[in-house]
């Protein structure tokens, strides 16, 4: 009797897996993250971080293999150069070449801003959460400048170690093109907000290649990505993604 008990959960487990995967919003939010990262990637970026303070650019190298690695590395400017930053799963890494020094990221920092951006370490470790770690379902859908695009309302998991109580994510009906989210606390606050732009072929497919984040906690802070180039599904040497290549600055 206790084995077919646990044959019918099994079951049962197996239908509710089938029935997620086949929610079209999930199908919608996976193709659509999917179409920005591919299977992995190596590109040239730029940020440029404005505030009432200060306004600097990064020029950067990123690697990135199946969303659980990424490699970053600092090129420009000179005293930031070989800043690199390491994500394998849910750890990361910060190696800072100016006191040859490695740190590893602990869960406390996670939402400390990367590189003073309005990117946090949590952005970057925890990117794909929005497909793994949270339920979805079309909200609605609107005509914006022209675009039908859906809007989907991303509910985290219960357990799934993220910090945002929801997300909402507009992405382009025609071609699975996202073109904003907005990220809320969990008392239902909007906190932040990442728009898509400058939609045109890059690496063999069309993507948006400029990315705008926003943090409504921090008065005029806005942090701007721009895509120089980037190849999309090649294959990655591993050691790219290890400790030692992290302390390799040359």
């Amino acid at each position: 009797m206790l084995k077919l008990n646990w044959t019918i959960i099994f079951l049962l487990l197996l239908i509710m897996s089938s029935l997620a995967q086949s929610n079209p919003a999930y199908e919608i939010v996976k193709k659509s993250d999917n179409l920005i990262h591919g299977r992995s990637s190596y590109g040239d970026l730029e940020m440029t971080v404005k505030n009432p303070y200060f306004e600097r650019t990064l020029k950067m190298k990123v690697w990135n293999e199946s969303r659980k690695k990424v490699f970053i590395r600092i090129l420009y400017p000179a005293k930031e150069a070989g800043i690199g930053t390491l994500k394998i799963g849910s750890e990361m890494w910060n190696y800072l070449p100016a006191i040859e020094k490695v740190i590893k990221i602990p869960p406390s920092m996670m939402m400390v801003p990367w590189m003073g951006s309005d990117f946090s370490n949590e952005d970057i470790v925890r990117d794909s959460s929005i497909v793994e770690d949270y339920d979805h379902r079309i909200m609605t859908e609107e005509v914006v400048e022209g675009s039908r695009l859906y809007k989907i309302e991303a509910l985290p998991k219960p357990a799934a170690p993220v910090v945002w109580g929801k997300i909402y994510f507009w992405v382009r009906k025609s071609d699975d093109v996202p073109i904003r989210k907005e990220y809320y606390d969990e008392k239902g606050k909007l906190v932040k907000l990442l728009e898509y732009k400058d939609v045109k072929p890059m690496g063999g497919r069309i993507v948006p290649t400029f990315m705008v984040m926003r943090s409504l906690l921090k008065e005029k802070s806005m942090t701007a990505l721009r895509i120089i180039k980037c190849q999309y599904d090649l294959a990655i040497p591993n050691n790219i993604f290890s400790l030692r290549n992290l302390q390799t600055t040359k």
